[in-house]
């Protein structure tokens, strides 16, 4: 069975993915809107109607209203590979917030997350 890219796949799909890895770990939804909010400039009204959409991951990180200027700040592994390393902008965006949740759900303050 063939490989699908992770930038087409349903954003409806994915995003309760990090929902539920953040709140295994006693965080909430509410925090994993937060830190996307963040990231993307989505609010999380946004969020919530783009999970009932037909929207890709790829097109929610190309379509993103205000992508942060301080996500290269975020640096560290994801799956064994450092974020500020990945050249492909769309996938460092996308490592970018698996980072964010990663850091959530290890316990991280708020303020550490969102680079205060």
């Amino acid at each position: 069975m063939p490989r699908t890219d992770v930038t087409q796949m349903a954003f409806a799909k994915l995003y309760p993915l990090l929902v539920n890895k953040a709140e295994k770990k006693g965080r909430t939804r509410a925090e994993v809107d937060q830190v996307t909010a963040w990231l993307t400039g989505y609010t999380p009204e946004d969020i919530a109607r783009l999970e009932q959409s037909d929207t890709t991951y790829g097109a929610f990180f190309q379509q993103a209203p205000a992508m942060n200027p301080d996500r290269a700040l975020i640096t560290g592994k994801v799956c064994g590979v450092r974020v500020e390393e990945i050249q492909d902008p769309l996938m460092r965006d996308i490592r970018y917030l698996d980072k964010l949740v990663d850091e959530l759900a290890k316990g991280k303050s708020m303020d550490q997350i969102l680079r205060k």
